[in-house]
């Protein structure tokens, strides 16, 4: 056991990180690549069109997290007054909000990276705390006035970072602290400080540092003062006291199913009532909402949500399971051996009235109209890069410009062609206006026809379309997407169809 002080240090907050400590954190590989995965998303704008686009890019490159965003975008609280099932991320996040899929996303990244610990029967308890606040954090912003409040939502989840690390990679010095705690003589940030040399919310803080998490997140994690907080002068400090406030509740409501008449949930309310404009009734409404939308969160995945202060079952609880589940082998799940799904059609049809609604309601923005059917494309088919070619008359080039998919950034960069080519597959199908849908490329007539640039870029592509997008006889481009692995089940006629329809909407978006 690491030695401990007999006291505490009259300043633990300001105490540097135990170098070491924080080394073994941050070295670790899987914390490394969770740390660049948190900041991308967290560093994602909310402000333009361009910040949902790259949201949506960056859950689709997840196949899971795809899967548990769709469901949840697909569950009666949020799927639309019509009935019409929501297949495209870019419709879930339009539907659930941008700061809302953020959240969850990052919520997800942790869950998904610290449960595959040793220790995951300490670390659900922490996970579970982290991710009750965030939805506490986000219902507090919802009534704020500041601008970028949904920012709250986000330090409340990282505001639980410090006892998660510890619990998954230093489970010995995490039983230490909880047995300090235990004994009632000393708080977590107390406890912390003396065995590790850090309070968890320094440790929380430095943590994030490393990540490059913005300065203004990584401040909402320090400790307030003790005794009733007063209202705060700034956006700044209002985020800190939520952040605080949203644990600390999570926690509770962990604990207790009447966790607002409580005599810790009038504690809790004297502590942060006034500062946060937050009496019992309130707190009541407040935890009734966050109970239901955990609930709603645990039914995208067919799951029922436990109640706070029932003994648990062993095992993983609710909403930790939900959190590793998105690959069920279920029917409309399942896919052909080349991976295109057994649904195709359905998710096809669906993908149509989504572009076809957005269009009528006048949301007709060429990149927007481009975005979903390509995400249609890529998800109903299966493929696993998917991509629109646009052409770019100053470079005299025909050039990727959104792409999905493995790889797409590099693959995206390399897929360009002169727009004054001829006789190879991709500029015979603009010149003839043909929709080509290859089940196999390994063939040798097909291989004849393949340019070098693309067998260069894409060697493992085996099935493939080329849709050409051709307005009165001009070449303004294609889409393209693939598999790598051959497609013997073909394209129906149907299917033809939908997608034909899908090409449609685009053709009418782009057209003069």
């Amino acid at each position: 056991m690491s030695s401990a002080p007999h006291g505490v240090p009259p300043d633990p907050d300001h105490r540097p990180v135990r170098g070491l400590l924080l080394q073994k954190l941050c070295g670790d590989e899987g914390l490394f690549a969770l740390g660049a995965s948190v900041a991308r998303v967290v560093q994602l704008a909310s402000s333009d069109d361009e910040g949902s686009q790259s949201l949506a890019y960056y859950v689709l490159s997840d196949v899971a997290l795809t899967q548990k965003i769709l469901r949840l975008s697909n569950t009666p609280t949020y799927r639309t007054a019509n009935g019409t099932a929501v297949t495209t991320i870019s419709r879930a996040i339009s539907l659930l909000g941008f700061n809302n899929v953020k959240t969850t996303a990052l919520a997800m990244l942790l869950v998904d990276t610290l449960l595959n610990s040793k220790h995951a029967q300490s670390v659900r308890v922490e996970l579970e705390a982290a991710l009750c606040a965030s939805l506490i954090g986000r219902e507090m912003a919802r009534h704020s006035f500041y601008q970028g409040a949904e920012e709250a939502s986000i330090g409340a989840l990282f505001k639980n970072i410090g006892p998660l690390l510890i619990a998954s990679h230093e489970h010995e010095r995490f039983r230490e602290i909880r047995a300090l705690m235990a004994g009632g003589e000393y708080t977590q940030g107390q406890a912390s400080q003396m065995i590790l040399g850090s309070s968890y919310d320094v440790l929380s803080a430095a943590v994030l540092r490393e990540w490059k998490i913005p300065d203004v997140i990584v401040r909402a994690l320090s400790t307030l003062p003790p005794g009733p907080q007063k209202v705060a002068v700034n956006r700044q400090e209002w985020m800190r006291q939520v952040a605080s406030f949203s644990i600390d509740s999570a926690k509770l409501l962990g604990r207790r199913a009447d966790a607002a008449d409580s005599a810790d949930g009038r504690a809790l309310q004297a502590r942060y009532g006034v500062a946060l404009g937050v009496d019992i009734a309130q707190m009541r409404v407040l935890f009734a909402t966050v109970r239901k939308e955990m609930g709603v969160l645990l039914e995208s995945m067919n799951l029922e949500a436990g109640v706070p202060g029932e003994a648990r079952a062993e095992g993983l609880p609710n909403v930790l399971l939900l959190a590793t589940m998105g690959t069920a082998d279920t029917e409309e799940d399942s896919c052909h051996p080349s991976g295109k799904p057994t649904n195709a059609r359905e998710l096809l049809l669906a993908g149509v009235q989504e572009v076809t609604q957005m269009r009528a309601a006048g949301q007709s923005r060429v990149n927007e109209v481009i975005l979903k059917v390509l995400e249609t494309l890529y998800g109903s088919m299966g493929f696993r890069y998917a991509t629109v070619c646009l052409k770019d008359a100053r470079s005299g080039l025909f050039r990727a410009r959104l792409s999905l998919g493995e790889k797409q950034a590099e693959r995206q960069g390399g897929f360009q062609f002169p727009i004054a080519g001829a006789g190879d597959l991709f500029h015979l199908a603009m010149e003839n206006d043909a929709d080509l849908m290859i089940a196999d490329a390994a063939g040798p007539k097909i291989r004849e026809l393949l340019p070098e640039w693309y067998r260069s870029l894409l060697p493992d592509a085996r099935s493939f379309i080329v849709l050409p997008l051709v307005v009165q006889k001009v070449q303004l481009g294609l889409f393209y997407a693939d598999r790598v692995k051959p497609a013997p089940e073909g394209v129906p006629p149907d299917e033809a169809s939908l997608i034909r329809a899908l090409k449609a909407q685009v053709l009418q978006a782009l057209a003069p």
